[in-house]
């Protein structure tokens, strides 16, 4: 199931972005929706994530300040990203755990986008 994530750019702080994740291919349904971020030298960490339509977690640094939302009938998926800071510089991935079925079985499988570059400048 491809992924393809967009909207990253470079900002200043105090500024927004809005990220945006649309998943391609063929499955039954959506499970969750997420995003993670990965700053240079560090290990990738969860962001935040959407699940059952409307429920939402986030990570406490981002509370207050970044929204999610998604569309499972557009298999889309966004980041509203307020307020931002230096710190929140990373490489953002979205993912998606998606069922499909195969040979009469389904399955639920976790499938990554290809990253997209946020830089908060001071």
């Amino acid at each position: 199931v491809p992924l393809q994530a967009s909207g990253g750019s470079l900002v200043q702080a105090g500024g927004s972005l809005r990220l945006s994740c649309q998943a391609s291919g063929s499955f039954i349904s959506i499970n969750s929706m997420g995003w993670y971020r990965q700053a240079p030298g560090e290990q990738r960490e969860f962001v935040a994530s959407i699940y059952g339509g409307s429920f939402t977690n986030y990570a406490d640094s981002v509370k207050g300040r970044f929204t999610i939302s998604g569309d499972t009938a557009k298999n889309t998926m966004s980041l509203q990203m307020n307020s931002l800071k230096p710190e929140d510089t990373a490489v953002y991935y979205c993912n998606f755990w998606v069922s499909t079925r195969a040979n009469g079985v389904s399955k639920l499988d976790g499938y990554w986008g290809q990253g997209t570059q946020v830089t908060v400048s001071s």
